[in-house]
């Protein structure tokens, strides 16, 4: 049986608007976090589990609202952080937000990451389990699948409640399945890429 896991990147919040570290969702976060659940709805979850961050842990909840079978359960392994530091082959590009970081962030994040893919990247037949977490920490996941260089988790951007799942079928590697899908949102809800979504 195959194992699935759903990547979900929180709703929007408030934090960029209003100077709050971590703030409620905003209106918006709260219409995209309740189509993300919609979206989710038929599927068999056997498992949710959330980042502790505020955001994260309103995501989970409007989840469970409309999923009352399963129970979301916060793990420090899903916070946001970043996920690794500069190496011999990281654009130059990089540079500058990597410097704007210390190493102890760095080596924190990198640690955080290495547990959270042993966590989570271990097989569990017929599994379906939500991860509701953060946009570094969902191009982790990606990258690893892909086994992708570590800097290439910064060019694999998620939006709020977008969709990402990989799974892994019996005696095969782990599968990107979908990557970022935002069919549950209209356009005016697709927010929190880098760059925007062409017209």
């Amino acid at each position: 049986m195959t194992h699935y896991i759903y990547l979900v990147r929180h709703g929007e919040h408030m934090d960029a608007e209003h100077g709050i570290d971590d703030g409620p969702l905003s209106a918006r976060g709260k219409r995209q976090a309740a189509l993300v659940a919609d979206r989710l709805s038929g599927v068999p979850l056997t498992a949710v589990w959330h980042s502790p961050l505020r955001r994260a842990d309103e995501t989970a909840r409007a989840v469970a609202d409309r999923l009352p079978a399963v129970t979301p359960e916060p793990t420090a392994l899903l916070f946001d952080c970043v996920p690794s530091g500069p190496s011999a082959d990281t654009p130059a590009v990089y540079e500058q937000f990597f410097n704007s970081y210390t190493e102890s962030e760095l080596d924190a994040g990198s640690a955080q990451m290495s547990d959270a893919t042993e966590e989570f990247l271990v097989r569990r037949p017929g599994a379906h389990e939500l991860l509701i977490t953060h946009n570094s920490v969902i191009a982790w996941f990606v990258r690893e699948v892909l086994h992708a260089p570590d800097w290439r988790w910064l060019t694999l951007g998620v939006a709020h409640c977008g969709l990402s799942v990989i799974a892994q079928r019996p005696g095969r590697p782990w599968t990107l399945v979908s990557h970022n899908d935002l069919g549950h949102l209209p356009f005016e809800l697709q927010t929190g890429l880098v760059e925007p979504l062409p017209v």
